[in-house]
């Protein structure tokens, strides 16, 4: 475990601005709607800022603000940031994100999470906070051993909290990939855990385990079942490529940051509550910095690969034991979110303590609904402490 400083070299950065100023841009033909993918208007519009006016290094002062750190457990390096809580008693917690996520995604939440004095809350409720970079994304790299997956990244991540920083017990949170890793902790690692709280819910064992039938949905929640099968009918193409073959992909995207940049605001726009203007939900900075991320660190290929290696490998679950998520469960529904399970399915698989529909937000909570997010994560494990 060392600090680490973000510091990406100038040619680095020069060569970024090169490439982007020399894109060639493809035709288009009635795509306003972005029926057809990523609208090329909108996509010129955020590489040109991305080239002439984003201040990466303003970024990088406010990553460097925090304290970051690096690490290597099991032939994998991993990078996380670690904040103290300000209170009486902080509980351990390690926050997880997704894709095409980056930790920076839960930099608006950490504050409030680890000094919540500071921001209206009680300090009772504080926590120490650890954020790390999924491996294969951002600064957890170079990856070069195979395999690494989910499940493997929860056997990282409680080696991270319980052997690297000491902590006996802790609690879980993530979204995305960060919530797939975090239930499968909730399985495995239940007597570590004083809870999970998630802001999606895949079935342990997809896509084995499919997601369940309409019937199962209450009829306040019909609308979720239609919600997950549109995704997996018309917007999950994304996952097949990455989970079958991402270094193909990997080629255009390592090679063209336009390119790289179309292929994450399309999901952007899509999974977020914005109503199709990105806008809404993150400014040009937040998605500059996102694609700079990937960018910079040269992730694309692994993070796309963390598809493949889940698909690859079956859920190893250790027990046949029920609820299969043992641990304390608590579970934010964001209206925008890409899936959803109804509730009477979740209290069967997981230790439900905390069920919580949410009036606004999408995939990127974090980003999206950071105060709401921050509420239900403290109101979750409270009677924990």
């Amino acid at each position: 475990m060392q600090p680490f400083e973000i510091h990406i070299p100038d040619p680095v950065l020069d060569d970024l601005h090169e490439r982007l100023g020399n894109t060639r841009w493809p035709p288009e033909i009635a795509n306003d709607d972005w029926r057809y993918g990523t609208n090329l208007a909108e996509l010129k519009s955020l590489c040109s800022y991305w080239q002439n006016e984003f201040d990466w290094r303003a970024q990088e002062a406010a990553m460097n603000a925090l304290p970051n750190y690096k690490t290597d457990i099991d032939g994998v390096p991993v990078h996380f940031i670690h904040v103290r809580g300000k209170g009486p008693k902080p509980m351990p917690l390690i926050l997880s994100h997704g894709w095409p996520w980056t930790f920076w995604d839960l930099h608006k939440v950490i504050g409030p999470l680890t000094d919540p004095a500071s921001f209206g809350g009680d300090a009772a409720d504080a926590f120490d906070v650890v954020v790390p970079s999924l491996p294969g994304f951002g600064f957890s790299s170079p990856l070069t051993k195979p395999g690494i997956n989910a499940w493997e990244t929860a056997d990282l991540w409680h080696t991270l909290m319980h052997d690297v920083l000491g902590y006996e017990r802790y609690a879980a949170q993530g979204g995305d990939w960060g919530a797939i890793l975090s239930a499968h902790m909730g399985h495995k690692y239940a007597e570590h855990l004083h809870g999970i709280h998630l802001t999606l819910t895949l079935p342990l064992g997809f896509p084995e385990r499919p997601f369940p039938e309409r019937e199962a949905y209450a009829p306040d929640e019909a609308h979720w079942f239609d919600r997950t099968q549109t995704f997996f009918a018309e917007g999950s193409a994304y996952s097949a490529i990455q989970g079958t073959r991402p270094q193909t992909l990997a080629y255009g995207m390592h090679d063209s940051p336009a390119a790289l940049c179309a292929w994450i605001l399309e999901k952007r726009r899509a999974w977020s509550d914005c109503g199709g203007d990105v806008s809404r939900c993150f400014s040009q900075d937040d998605l500059c910095t996102t694609m700079t991320l990937y960018w910079v660190t040269e992730t694309f290929c692994t993070s796309a690969r963390y598809y493949y290696e889940f698909y690859a490998a079956p859920w190893p679950a250790v027990h046949n034991n029920h609820p299969v998520v043992s641990a304390p469960t608590s579970i934010a529904v964001f209206p925008g979110e890409l899936f959803m399970v109804p509730k009477k399915w979740a209290e069967n698989h997981y230790n439900l303590k905390r069920w919580t529909v949410m009036d606004s937000g999408g995939h990127f909570a974090p980003m999206e609904a950071p105060d709401a997010l921050v509420e239900d994560v403290r109101a979750a494990f409270r009677e924990a402490r």
